[in-house]
Order: structure tokens, then C-alpha cells, then sequence
């Protein structure tokens, strides 16, 4: 096999990983994977693109099959939207390097989308509306679901960015998988 389908089957290979347990943490812990406040375990591997930007295609692929799980095309189209659109983001900062502002930033992303995006599928699309103006309802949903994010992405993606380079076989790997 040559060096660039080895490379190609590395990275399409780690980003069915990161799907697979993007899904199966959202499904595990559905209780409080969804909903207005939600606590989604599995959006602190949206910080995976810093390292690897090939997996923002595993975190996108692994939301859509979570969000299957909703039955609401809304979900799966929107969710995953701003999935993959922090993802593309977050990958960028990780370009410029790992600084503690880039890593701030990185984490940034999926909190803003979620927020923006997912809040908007909850006050339009569930029809969660706490107040009678929509748009109270709306900033409303947006800042639970920010909360929630922000509270997954710097409590356990912040660390994992700070952590999982000191880890001498995952900075090996994620070197071949950026660099085959």
C-alpha cells in the first residue's frame, strides 16, 4: 500500500473512531445529551479538530448519528450544522497554534454555534417557548444550551487540549495522522 491510501485510511479510520464515540457518549448519557439544558459529554471531542483537523468530519458524522436519535430532521440537519461549522473553526484556530488564547478560542466555537443554532431548533423547531415572545424564548434557549456547552467544552475539552499533548503516544499519533 502506498504512503497516501495509508494516510487516507489513517485519517478516515481515526474519524470513525471519534464518530462512533461521539454517538455512543450522546446515546449513553441521553438524559442530559439533549433538550434545552443540555450537558452533552461528547462535545468536548469538538476540540479534536485543534489537534487533528480531519476529525471535524468524525465530530460532524458522530452529531448526525446522535441526533438520529431525536427523530427530528431539524436536529439532524441544524445540529449537526453547527457541529460542523464550530468543528471548521475550531480546526483553524488549532493552525495558528496552541497558545492559551487559540485553545480559548477553539472552545469558543462550539459553544456559539450550539448556542446560536441549537437554541433556535429548540424555540422554532420544538416549539420550547418560556415566554410569550419568541424572542425572549429564544435568547433564553440560546443561553441554556451556551451554558451547557461552555460548561462541557471548558471544563472537559479546555482540559483535554492542555492534557492530551503531554501524552507522548497521542502526540505520536496525532503526528502521523497529521502528517502521512
Amino acid at each position: 500500500m502506498d504512503r497516501q491510501n495509508h494516510s487516507k485510511i489513517l485519517k478516515i479510520t481515526t474519524s470513525a473512531v471519534v464518530a462512533a464515540v461521539y454517538a455512543a457518549l450522546t446515546v449513553a448519557l441521553a438524559p442530559i445529551s439533549y433538550g434545552p439544558l443540555q450537558f452533552r459529554v461528547s462535545e468536548a471531542l469538538t476540540v479534536l479538530p485543534f489537534l487533528m483537523p480531519s476529525t471535524v468530519w468524525g465530530v460532524f458524522i458522530g452529531c448526525i448519528i446522535a441526533n438520529i436519535y431525536t427523530g427530528s430532521i431539524l436536529d439532524i440537519v441544524f445540529g449537526s450544522l453547527a457541529t460542523l461549522l464550530a468543528g471548521l473553526l475550531t480546526a483553524r484556530f488549532g493552525r495558528q497554534g496552541s497558545s492559551v488564547k487559540t485553545r480559548l478560542l477553539g472552545c469558543l466555537m462550539p459553544v456559539l454555534f450550539n448556542a446560536v443554532i441549537v437554541g433556535a431548533v429548540l424555540t422554532w423547531g420544538y416549539q420550547i417557548q418560556e415566554f410569550a415572545d419568541p424572542l425572549k424564548s429564544y435568547g433564553f434557549n440560546a443561553l441554556t444550551v451556551g451554558v451547557g456547552e461552555a460548561g462541557v467544552l471548558y471544563l472537559i475539552g479546555y482540559t483535554l487540549l492542555r492534557q492530551l499533548p503531554k501524552i507522548k503516544s497521542f502526540r505520536e499519533f496525532v503526528e502521523r495522522v497529521n502528517h502521512s
